[in-house]
């Protein structure tokens, strides 16, 4: 047998390299690169063994490793999980910082590959700088916090073992069923251990995403449900992108007649305006999506794992004789709410769904009721976003909405939004109008304060031909912000519109809607030093980070900053004050936030009410 010595950081670089995929049928690296920050725990072994390929296979630098994890998984979901980024630290703080971005991969099912460095598998020279000692378990380190949010785990304590590891992690993301991050955990020492690993570890591999076909039984009990339905409902998800289905999703709709509404991780699939699309569903729902939900008696979600935003808690599909059919590739989706299962890839499993449904369509009374349900949501969210008359008014504060609405008319079908967490996903959700299905990208699986800066830089890595615009709040820019300093860096052009609320808005009505008092949320009442908290030059420190910037005094400010954002050859931060109390009283629906059963705050005592009154529509 033929080997090739190496270390086991070597062999595992090298083995990366060769691995690719297929895109639009183009074959092309399946790792986009590697984000690597250093440290003792793992600059001599995988610092050293990048640093030899570093022209052929890119190691790009962050200043944050939660930031750069963030990023990677931005990449994968803008590239519908067809390509992957490493992420490799230190161990220690290096390694948990990490960690946030692999809970997100999970929640969201991306593809990261997380390479942390661990403590000393000799243990020669433990307790090590960074080490966190259990008095009863030795083997134990900060990274087996990666263990509970990572789908594949591994600690590599021969470099033998990378041989059979490292394929499991690889298909483990791959594969639509289980996609997700997988952890390598990599002892310092072990990292720079050399073996004779076998020639063939190093041969070529093209992948193809897989599509598992379903099951007939369930395919003809899918059928027999939709050839009965009266007022059927589709409910497209992320899957139907990750499956690249799209086009399958558009046809079936169209040849069926079967009104749709999207999910967060689903916006896009179908074009804003097209004639059945009724816009979004559930908590952060559009009101014609979310009356047809109620009363529709059947329910067909697609690729979707029915979160409790989708399913406003499980109180959305109000008809008591629905069905809910569930197409996903995962059955662990498949079997939640009670389903009529469809296991089997989106893609191919509506193309068999059209060869067996025929000239099927939806009664035209249920398709003209939606429509009707529609036109009143589409001028609902014209008067939303529409400019005010408070324009050109410098002492107005604009709403999130407003914002939304100029931003939205200067996008073009080659803009990508990008946002995260905090009311802004579910104004966007409600409100934002996309022809693309690369328009909109927004991370609400994890809600993850922080993403959106990263995020946007992964975006722009995985789509450069594309404008990505980011939206986010002054709570998750001072979160995390330091990946700005990186988009320069790296020469990645981001537009950034931070609104500026003075402090976590979103949290702070929900409070209130639960009857507490506005505490510790917005600056004005959290506790602090007589003269209160400073208001924060966000222009002036995103020029500090080398991005060019501007603060802007009201809309139609904000509507000429944008022209000169879009002109920049460099990232672009506009700064604009908004008002913390409105949001889109149009559409939405009920969300499950448990009230406290005891209080002296009478408007707690209130809310608790309610809110029993409200559990009594969510099953069990």
């Amino acid at each position: 047998m033929e080997t090739l010595r190496l270390t086991m950081a070597q062999a595992l670089v090298k083995h990366l390299q060769v691995q690719f995929t297929v895109i639009d049928g183009v074959e092309m690296p399946l790792f986009g690169g590697v984000w690597a920050i250093f440290g003792h725990g793992n600059v001599a072994g995988i610092g050293e063994a990048l640093a030899h390929v570093k022209d052929e296979f890119t190691t790009f630098r962050a200043h944050n490793e939660q930031g750069m994890a963030l990023a990677a998984c931005a990449y994968a979901k803008q590239h519908r999980r067809q390509r992957i980024m490493a992420c490799t630290s230190s161990i220690g703080p290096g390694a948990t910082n990490m960690i946030t971005a692999a809970g997100l991969a999970m929640a969201n099912r991306l593809p990261v590959l997380f390479l942390p460095g661990d403590v000393f598998a000799t243990r020669t020279p433990d307790p090590v700088l960074q080490q966190v000692e259990h008095f009863n378990d030795p083997t134990m380190s900060v990274n087996d916090c990666f263990r509970p949010v990572s789908r594949y785990f591994d600690r590599i304590n021969r470099p033998e073992q990378l041989i059979t590891s490292l394929p499991a992690a690889i298909n483990t993301m791959l594969d639509p069923i289980t996609c997700g991050p997988a952890t390598l955990a990599l002892p310092q020492d072990v990292q720079t251990m050399a073996f004779d690993f076998p020639t063939s570890f190093f041969a070529k591999k093209v992948h193809k995403l897989r599509r598992n076909r379903t099951d007939v039984d369930q395919l003809a009990a899918a059928v027999d449900a939709i050839k009965k339905a009266k007022k059927p409902l589709i409910l497209l998800g992320g899957g139907v992108h990750y499956s690249l289905a799209v086009e399958e999703a558009k046809a079936f709709i169209e040849q069926y007649q079967i009104p749709a509404c999207e999910t967060q991780a689903g916006k896009g699939a179908l074009a804003w305006d097209h004639k059945f699309n009724l816009g979004s569903v559930g908590v952060t729902g559009s009101s014609a999506a979310n009356t047809a939900a109620q009363e529709a008696d059947l329910i067909i979600a697609i690729g979707t794992r029915l979160q409790d935003f989708t399913s406003a808690s499980r109180t959305l599909f109000a008809n008591l004789d629905h069905t809910l059919l569930s197409l996903n590739v995962t059955p662990f989706d498949a079997e939640k709410h009670r389903s009529l299962p469809l296991v089997g890839d989106a893609k191919v499993t509506l193309q068999e769904l059209m060869a067996e449904l025929g000239d099927q369509q939806a009664p035209l009374s249920w398709v003209d009721h939606v429509h009707e349900l529609n036109q009143t949501w589409l001028s609902a969210v014209d008067q939303a976003t529409a400019l005010p008359t408070q324009a050109n008014n410098k002492h107005y504060l604009p709403t999130d909405a407003n914002v939304i609405g100029v931003i939205n008319r200067f996008a073009s079908v080659d803009s990508t939004i990008v946002q995260a967490a905090g009311g802004l996903p579910g104004e966007l959700h409600k409100l934002w109008r996309t022809s693309s299905d690369l328009g909109y990208h927004v991370e609400y699986g994890f809600s993850c304060m922080g993403y959106e800066l990263a995020g946007g830089l992964g975006v722009k890595m995985a789509t450069p031909e594309r404008e990505v615009i980011v939206m986010v709040g002054d709570g998750s820019y001072l979160m995390l912000n330091s990946e700005i300093a990186t988009s320069v860096m790296l020469g990645l052009k981001l537009t950034i519109v931070v609104l500026d609320n003075r402090g976590y808005a979103c949290i702070n009505r929900l409070q209130q809607a639960c009857g507490g008092e506005p505490f510790n949320n917005l600056l004005q009442n959290c506790h602090t030093v007589e003269a209160g908290a400073p208001k924060t030059d966000f222009a002036a420190h995103a020029s500090a980070l080398g991005a060019a910037s501007e603060k802007v005094a009201c809309l139609a400010e904000l509507e000429a900053a944008l022209v000169r954002a879009r002109a920049s050859d460099k990232t672009y931060v506009i700064a604009i004050d908004t008002d913390p109390m409105p949001s889109t009283q149009a559409g939405g629906a009920w969300w499950d936030v448990a009230v406290p059963e005891v209080s002296t705050r009478n408007d707690v005592v209130s809310a608790e009410h309610q809110y029993k009154i409200a559990k009594q529509q969510q099953p069990y």
